[in-house]
């Protein structure tokens, strides 16, 4: 599963509007993000959604098992995805989603869609979090493994609030980003996040566009960006890293570079079907 991405420029008011769930869109904010997707070059083919099927193709190759993909906010939806298994004979049907960390505001809303659309037709097996498996830690560690530079570690924010119940969210991202650190021998990191709406409240921070300021104070020019909490090139990467966090960093004298996201590489891909694998386990045991 995944959040979902326009096809194609003439639908991003749709996909924004299903994002907003009926809330009222502020015009300079459905501006805004028509305006990016335009500057990105995705016109008539969201490289995103190609990813994504080139993903789930190399994931049921993997597996030998059928793999469907379902979308939070776009098509396939997810009831789609869930639908098409159970007619084609699946009595079982294992959730993961396309974000390694739990968090009651983003994937306990894939897992309700899911379990709403499977009902009483089919036992559903859901991964919450796949943050700390090493074989993802892995991969993200080969990419910033003999790095010479500041490696700063970034993931999607969301409302400072979800601290207050105790949600786990923050502390997997750390969690992860130790763990890669550890693994790849890093010691000179940090941590920010990226992606914050203009929802008019306080968000998780401090935001990289910050960071990257605080860095230079210290002395700190040359930054490769991990993002630990994605696994695609997509809208908040192409965008919010290789577009606003570039520019940032000219206006600061820096040099900034990023990973090469995960996407469908084999290594990824076999990570992933280690984590169903599993999950199927627990399930027989």
């Amino acid at each position: 599963m995944a959040y979902g991405s326009p096809e194609r420029l003439d639908d991003v008011p749709a996909y924004y509007a299903d994002i907003r769930g009926g809330r009222p869109i502020a015009p300079e904010h459905l501006e805004d993000l028509v305006a990016r997707y335009r500057r990105l070059g995705i016109e008539d083919a969201n490289p995103l959604n190609a990813i994504t099927e080139a993903t789930r193709a190399a994931l049921e190759r993997e597996l030998d098992l059928p793999v469907r993909t379902g979308m939070k906010h776009w098509t396939p939806r997810i009831a789609d995805a869930a639908n098409a298994a159970i007619a084609g004979g699946a009595t079982t049907l294992v959730g993961l989603v396309l974000a390694p960390h739990y968090s009651r505001m983003s994937i306990a809303g894939y897992r309700a869609q899911l379990e709403d659309a499977a009902g009483e037709r089919a036992d559903v097996v859901f991964v919450e979090s796949w943050h700390d498996d090493s074989s993802f830690v892995d991969v993200l560690a080969e990419r910033v493994r003999n790095t010479n530079a500041h490696v700063v570690f970034t993931a999607h924010s969301l409302p400072a609030r979800i601290l207050a119940d105790g949600d786990p969210y923050k502390d997997q991202l750390l969690e992860t980003s130790r763990l890669v650190a550890d693994v790849a021998g890093i010691a000179d990191w940090s941590f920010s996040f990226q992606s914050e709406s203009p929802t008019g409240e306080p968000w998780l921070g401090p935001d990289i566009l910050d960071h990257l300021g605080d860095l230079r104070s210290r002395g700190i020019g040359n930054v490769l960006v991990c993002p630990v909490g994605f696994v695609s090139d997509h809208l908040e990467i192409r965008w919010d890293i290789d577009t606003e966090a570039q520019e940032r960093a000219r206006e600061l004298g820096m040099q900034l570079a990023r990973i090469e996201m995960p996407n469908d590489d084999p290594a990824f891909i076999r990570a992933l079907a280690g984590i169903v694998r599993r999950a199927l386990s627990a399930v027989a045991a």
